[in-house]
């Protein structure tokens, strides 16, 4: 724990106020359950860092997927930042961290490290208060439905079918998703074979991870409109604004293109809705400015009349996206909620669909799972 002695800045008047007065920065690679690829990238392992925030005794946990130098960022950099200063000051407080990285670049690792610390900030300030982080944020729905994703370029052709006919069939998934474009001429043939999986009632996405080029990603977007695909995310690269409005001028009706995961600040959205780019916003909690980046997301999203959909991290997502406005979906990505199953007690479990808050529990409801976390734990000291 990085420690500081409390000092005298929070106002003595506010009863409520509360010196930070310790931060960890902890990272765990955890091993794929099989090898994973999609259209850009492959991998075998994810890493995870878990922040934790302390103020009055009491303990707030973040976390984000990145690589394990954030946690060095957390403890080196931005800790300073928030050490001594009031925790209940939580705008304050996400607007001198990204001051402090504005020399540094606020995409990427910095934005992540910066998820990180406020997704544990907003989870200390409900956990003070004793109340679930949705009722602190304003419940806008019970439950918030998921589509399945996976569908790895690596699967086998059983391995996809196993996988999404049991979220489609055995958990209710409304939507289930695959990825495409490391091997293109096996493509379409994957397409069918996961619909023959899911049946013909169940929406089917696809995900090209930027994969293509335009116009190779308008031919495959008609051949995939023949198996009903409903979704077709970053047919090109995600920083392709310009390609992204032009496939989603053209696409067939009723599929929609999206992108956003990669969007690390409000510019970066501001710039994808004025380009009317997506049919579909996403933003990823983790990457996007935490809790307090998703909200702002969402809020632009809803001004731009454009449905919203959670990126990743199921559990990290839940309470905010049972908070927002013109919220779609959240993914139920096989990884992430592999992993905070594993370590996480309070992980939601999909029924019917859906995933819901528990209401029993204060601030997101999670608690690491200390002796299952320490084998997978990196050293960055």
């Amino acid at each position: 724990m990085h420690d500081v002695a409390p000092p005298s800045t929070p106002d003595a008047t506010d009863s409520f106020a509360a010196p930070i007065t310790g931060i960890t920065a902890d990272a765990y690679t955890i091993p794929t359950d099989a090898p994973e690829a999609d259209g850009t990238f492959a991998w075998h392992s994810t890493t995870l860092i878990v922040v934790e925030v302390e103020a009055a005794g009491v303990t707030g946990l973040g976390y984000t997927y990145s690589d394990a130098c954030v946690a060095t960022l957390i403890r080196n950099t931005l800790a300073d930042t928030l050490l001594g200063e009031d925790a209940s000051q939580l705008q304050r407080l996400w607007r001198r961290m990204q001051q402090r990285v504005r020399n540094i670049g606020r995409d990427g690792v910095a934005a992540t490290a910066i998820s990180a610390l406020d997704c544990a900030l907003w989870d200390l300030h409900a956990k003070r208060l004793n109340v679930p982080l949705v009722k602190l944020l304003g419940q806008a729905r019970d439950a918030v439905p998921v589509y399945g994703s996976g569908g790895f370029t690596t699967y086998t052709d059983a391995q996809m079918r196993e996988q999404l006919g049991a979220w489609a069939h055995n958990d209710g998934c409304r939507w289930v998703k695959i990825k495409i474009g490391s091997e293109p001429e096996r493509d379409v043939a994957r397409v069918h074979t996961a619909r023959e999986a899911i049946g013909a009632d169940v929406g089917l996405f696809v995900d090209a991870n930027g994969a293509f080029d335009r116009k190779t990603a308008l031919r495959y977007a008609m051949e995939f409109a023949q198996h009903d695909v409903q979704w077709f995310e970053e047919p090109v690269s995600s920083d392709d604004l310009a390609g992204l409005h032009a496939i989603r001028r053209a696409a067939p009706a009723g599929m929609n293109i999206t992108a956003g995961e990669y969007g690390y600040t409000t510019d970066y959205f501001r710039q994808m809705l004025e380009a009317g780019a997506v049919d579909v916003l996403q933003a990823d909690a983790s990457r996007c400015g935490g809790i307090t980046g998703f909200i702002q997301a969402a809020h632009l999203a809803n001004a731009f009349h454009v449905p919203l959909s959670a990126h990743c991290a199921p559990a990290l997502h839940l309470h905010v996206t049972a908070a927002v406005p013109g919220l779609y979906h959240q993914e139920w990505f096989h990884d992430h909620a592999r992993i905070e199953s594993m370590l996480f007690d309070g992980a939601p479990r999909l029924a019917d669909g859906c995933i819901a808050p528990d209401l029993s529990r204060p601030g997101c409801g999670l608690e690491l799972k200390r002796a299952d976390a320490r084998r997978f734990a990196v050293d960055t000291s």
